[in-house]
């Protein structure tokens, strides 16, 4: 991620003249990068059955691809009992998620049918954020669309599976807790409604926030090296090694943020669907 920056940055200024002091600010250049672009790194994408393709959704189906890759092998090395560093890693990933996140708060039944899918959201989410390190890479996970869209699945699963579980009624009427007074019925019904949207919109804001957040810090680190040299190439030089390493330490951060993270949307996602489909807990 930051030779793809100072690459784009470098040319981006010297088109604009911001080299040579004509006023090109380099945030101006960098701060556009964490939002979706019809381009990627100059070239224009096409459009797609009349829909145009955005630089994010490139490293979107690259996150499936991925999963498919690490995936590959891991049914064969378990029941074969074959060697697969890499294979036994993801198990051993999957066994974490199953034993520790999603049996806990759905139970076995439930968690049993409904793995596949927290499987799917957590490691989509983790190869999106972790694409956003690599050279020339993006994050995806930085765009509110793509938060809301796997905030909108946990939303889906949360009344389709508390309807299924409990019944198309009694999942509204389970809302609100028994022995509530009737005068005040209607309006822990509003609420508890509101709540079921409330919860998957927080899952957008949290994710989207943190890896948004993250970037704009390690691009206004790098920022100022270009910032200042564009008065004096002396203090540019001078500001450089630190900039350079406060921005190879944010990436080592954003390293352990891309796996917190990822983890963080499915154990939220989990309870927040487990909530839905056994109300007395």
């Amino acid at each position: 991620m930051i030779s793809s920056t100072f690459n784009t940055l470098v040319n981006s200024l010297a088109a604009s003249g911001g080299e040579e002091g004509s006023g090109g600010n380099p945030f101006d250049h960098l701060f556009p990068h964490v939002v979706p672009q019809e381009s990627f790194h100059g070239y224009h994408l096409p459009t797609l059955l009349g829909m145009q393709v955005w630089d994010i959704q490139i490293f979107q189906v690259l996150s499936i691809v991925m999963i498919f890759v690490v995936f590959a092998r891991v049914r064969s090395v378990i029941v074969n009992q074959g060697n697969g560093r890499v294979s036994k890693v993801m198990a051993g990933w999957v066994a974490w998620l199953r034993d520790e996140v999603v049996y806990p708060s759905l139970g076995k039944e439930n968690g049993k049918r409904l793995l596949p899918l927290f499987l799917a959201v957590f490691f989509f989410i983790t190869f999106m954020n972790l694409f956003g390190l690599v050279p020339y890479g993006l994050t995806a996970t930085a765009s509110v669309y793509t938060t809301a869209g796997l905030a909108a699945i946990t939303l889906v699963v949360m009344l389709v599976g508390g309807m299924m579980a409990q019944g198309p009624l009694k999942f509204w009427l389970n809302l609100v807790p028994k022995g509530v007074p009737a005068a005040l019925w209607p309006l822990l019904f509003i609420l508890e409604v509101a709540g079921l949207v409330i919860k998957p919109f927080a899952l957008t804001m949290r994710l989207m926030a943190n890896m948004t957040g993250g970037h704009l810090v390690v691009l206004s680190f790098l920022g100022l090296m270009f910032f200042f040299g564009q008065s004096s190439t002396t203090v540019g030089w001078t500001v450089s090694p630190f900039v350079v390493g406060m921005s190879v330490f944010m990436m080592i951060i954003e390293g352990f943020v891309a796996l917190l993270q990822a983890y963080v949307f499915t154990l939220l996602s989990v309870i927040f669907v487990g909530m839905c489909l056994h109300p007395d807990h």
